[in-house]
């Protein structure tokens, strides 16, 4: 998939390292508890393969003009055992040289655009933590809407804000 910057792909065997410095990086993982290790990483990139092939959709690579990776988007279906139950979540993560330059906002929006004209789903979920202001911010941009009444803990630990994309009419 193609947006005017960008190049949204699926994952490849050779994403791995690209990833796994994504996840190891303390800047682009402070509002998910700090950096992980190679094995959650890894772990974290099977299940993204995982979801597309059994789902149809998934997080998607995301590189700029030049072919670099830039990081991820997409939508996710969520974990059996979320305390919203089960839904489609969007989210993304990018290197921390990638950010202020509208990455996150272009791709979540050609992300959603594809999986609206695909699926049948009727809305996908985006949530973050409350002092994620960059996050809130993309949310913002690529026309999600607060709905505090779904907001929740994850973890005892972890308070989710969370916001809404409707099915577009």
């Amino acid at each position: 998939m193609k947006t005017p910057r960008l190049t949204l792909r699926n994952w490849t065997a050779e994403d791995r390292d690209s990833f796994a410095k994504l996840n190891s990086d303390p800047e682009v993982m402070w509002d998910l508890g700090g950096p992980i290790d190679r094995a959650r990483s890894d772990a974290k990139f099977d299940r993204y393969v995982v979801a597309f092939e059994k789902h149809g959709f998934s997080r998607w690579v995301v590189e700029d003009s030049q072919g670099r990776f830039v990081g991820y988007t997409g939508v996710m279906p969520s974990d059996e055992n979320h305390p919203l139950g089960q839904h489609a979540e969007i989210g993304w993560r990018l290197a921390r040289w990638a950010w202020g330059n509208g990455y996150a906002t272009e791709a979540a929006q050609a992300s959603l655009k594809d999986l609206f004209a695909r699926t049948k789903l009727l809305e996908i979920l985006s949530y973050t933590s409350s002092d994620n202001s960059r996050s809130r911010a993309v949310m913002e941009r690529v026309g999600l809407k607060r709905d505090a009444s779904r907001d929740f803990v994850w973890y005892e630990k972890w308070h989710g804000l969370v916001w809404v994309a409707p099915r577009p009419h």
